[in-house]
């Protein structure tokens, strides 16, 4: 029988998705969310396309209690998958207080809940912020932490603590670094919901749609083939199974610490986006450039052979079929999960 899954922040646009997998792989799932960042709409629509029930608790990791009630209405919760926590790097800079307070103590309350109810497995949702500016590209996970944001600093800082917990309690946790997250899963369903978009590719849609005015490339003068940051771009769906090998390997070694970059291995231009973007919806899309932002890379691509190797996992969507899912999301739901 498969074990019950604990997902922090499944409410939102990665956890979602893997909440997605995990009821389709037939485990059950307990959702918490405090739903700042995202609706609950999208765990009624997980409902609706897997025909399958899950638990869910509002519920913030700031308030150490309601995770204790939470486990202990679920005593058959047996590994946690950890998502929750503030994302936007330049929110973070901005207001790097507000990130060190959620995210570090958040993720101590929740560590300190799961260790005395006796639950010592984890898959935890770091980020390839925390290797800054890379020395080698592409980046593997030999590689040196050297964060350049708030945001990044409280993964990297998330990463240490989960060590040492490690050491000191015999845990066993996969910690997983994405890159960039797109796309959205086939039916349109479910898909990224910023109110305001940090990301690209969801900026880039919205324009499309008619949402937003135009798309500012941010520098055309990075030393890449045409000028503009090079990212490497992960289907959202390749990342939910990401989750699902990483739990599987938890089942092969229990404890320790298991370390993986999670990307296709191949960069993509912010030209390129545009343009594989223009091609689906098949309109011009308005563009100007802007200066450089402060702290953005020229390039940064994974080298995720580990992964590969040691979970069997590999990405399978291209770069035309995430542009091409997160349009259909985009154009199924021109206000996300809010209503019209």
């Amino acid at each position: 029988m498969l074990n019950t899954i604990l997902v922090t922040g499944g409410a939102g646009y990665i956890g979602s998705h893997t909440t997605l997998c995990l009821l389709e792989k037939g485990y059950e799932v307990v959702v918490i969310d405090n739903l700042a960042n995202a609706s609950k709409e999208s765990l009624k629509r997980v409902e609706k396309l897997t025909g399958k029930k899950l638990t869910f608790f509002e519920v913030d990791l700031l308030h150490e209690t309601d995770i204790h009630k939470v486990l202990s209405c679920h005593p058959n919760i047996r590994q946690v998958i950890h998502f929750a926590g503030l994302k936007a790097v330049g929110e973070s800079t901005d207001d790097p207080l507000r990130y060190y307070h959620n995210n570090l103590t958040g993720t101590l309350h929740l560590l300190r809940a799961l260790e005395s109810t006796n639950i010592r497995q984890m898959v935890f949702s770091s980020s390839a912020t925390v290797y800054g500016y890379p020395t080698t590209i592409p980046v593997n996970e030999h590689a040196p932490i050297q964060p350049t944001n708030p945001y990044g600093h409280t993964k990297a800082m998330i990463e240490q603590i989960i060590l040492d917990t490690i050491a000191a309690y015999n845990w066993g946790v996969v910690i997983l670094r994405y890159f960039n997250p797109v796309g959205a899963h086939a039916s349109g369903e479910i898909g990224e919901d910023p109110a305001y978009p940090n990301n690209l590719l969801p900026y880039i849609t919205q324009v499309a749609a008619g949402v937003r005015e135009k798309v500012t490339i941010f520098g055309d003068d990075y030393p890449t083939p045409d000028g503009s940051g090079v990212r490497d771009y992960i289907h959202v769906v390749d990342l939910a199974h990401a989750h699902i090998a990483a739990l599987g390997a938890l089942d092969k070694q229990p404890t320790g610490a298991q370390l993986y970059n999670v990307g296709t291995g191949k960069g993509y231009s912010v030209k390129e986006v545009l343009e594989a973007t223009q091609a689906v919806v098949d309109r011009p899309i308005p563009v100007e450039v802007g200066p450089r932002r402060a702290g953005d890379v020229a390039e940064l691509t994974s080298d995720p052979s580990r992964a590969h190797a040691a979970l069997g996992w590999n990405a399978k969507h291209d770069l035309k079929e995430m542009v091409r899912s997160a349009w259909h999301w985009q154009s199924k739901n021109p206000h996300g999960y809010r209503k019209q």
